[in-house]
C-alpha cells in the first residue's frame, strides 16, 4: 500500500460534471493498493494518517498537531497508479491488486477509517470511475507513505522475487545479443555490414 498525503485548504472530486465529495481544510490522501496488502497494513495505514502531525497548534508551533487533533477532514481518493513500475518509459501496473478485490479492500479501508475517527470527517471518491481531483495543497505540504515491508505476506514476497528474477533473466539474455552485435566494428565498404551476415567479419579486414 502507498499513500500521498497533502495538506490542504480545500479539496474536491468530480466524476464528469457531478461533484461527487468535497472537504475545507484537512488533508488529501491518494492511495494505491498493492497485490501483498493485508489488514495489518491498513490497521497501520490508518493509525499513522490520522496521527500525523503536520498542521500547527493554537500557538502557531508547525509539525504539532494531527488531523484529528484539529478535528480537520480527510478526502481518500484510490489511485492505483501509485503502483506503478517503469519497463522503460511505459507505466506497468502488475503490482497494483485488481479492481475486483481492490474495491472491498478499499471499502474496507474506509470504514476503518471512519471508526477510527468521525465518519461524517470522511469523505471518498468514486472506486474505479475516471475522477477530477481538485487539490489545493496547503505549504505545499506532501507526504509519502507505506507500510513496513514485515507486514507483507511471505508467499506475495516469494511471488514478487520470482518475477523479477524472470524479468532479470530476460533483461539479461536481451543486452547480450545487442552488445555482441554492436562489439562488431563495422564500415560502410563492407558488404556484409548491411546485409545481416553472421560471424565476426572484421577478421577478414586488412589492417
Amino acid at each position: 500500500m502507498r499513500a500521498v498525503i497533502q495538506r490542504v485548504t480545500q479539496a474536491r472530486v468530480t466524476v464528469g460534471e457531478e461533484q461527487i465529495s468535497s472537504i475545507g481544510r484537512g488533508i488529501c490522501v491518494l492511495l494505491g493498493i498493492s497485490v501483498e496488502d493485508t489488514q495489518k497494513d491498513i490497521d497501520y495505514m490508518i493509525r499513522k494518517i490520522l496521527n500525523l502531525r503536520i498542521f500547527e497548534d493554537d500557538s502557531g508551533k508547525h509539525w504539532s498537531k494531527s488531523v484529528m487533533d484539529k478535528q480537520y477532514e480527510v478526502l481518500c481518493v484510490s489511485q492505483f497508479t501509485l503502483q506503478c513500475i517503469l519497463k522503460g518509459n511505459k507505466p506497468d501496473y502488475h503490482m497494483a491488486m485488481p479492481s475486483e478485490q481492490a474495491e472491498p479492500f478499499y471499502n474496507d479501508f474506509i470504514q476503518q477509517m471512519r471508526k477510527a475517527y468521525k465518519p461524517e470527517l470522511i469523505k471518498d471518491g468514486t472506486f474505479g470511475a475516471y475522477m477530477q481531483v481538485h487539490i489545493q495543497n496547503d505549504g505545499p505540504v506532501t507526504i509519502e507513505l507505506e507500510p513496513p515491508a514485515s507486514t507483507a505476506d511471505p508467499k506475495h514476497l516469494a511471488k514478487l522475487e520470482k518475477q523479477q528474477q524472470r524479468k532479470e533473466k530476460t533483461r539479461t539474455k536481451g543486452p547480450s545479443e545487442s552488445s555482441r552485435e554492436k562489439s562488431v566494428p563495422r564500415s560502410k565498404d563492407d558488404p556484409s555490414a548491411s546485409s545481416g551476415a553472421e560471424g565476426d567479419v572484421s577478421s577478414e579486414r586488412e589492417p
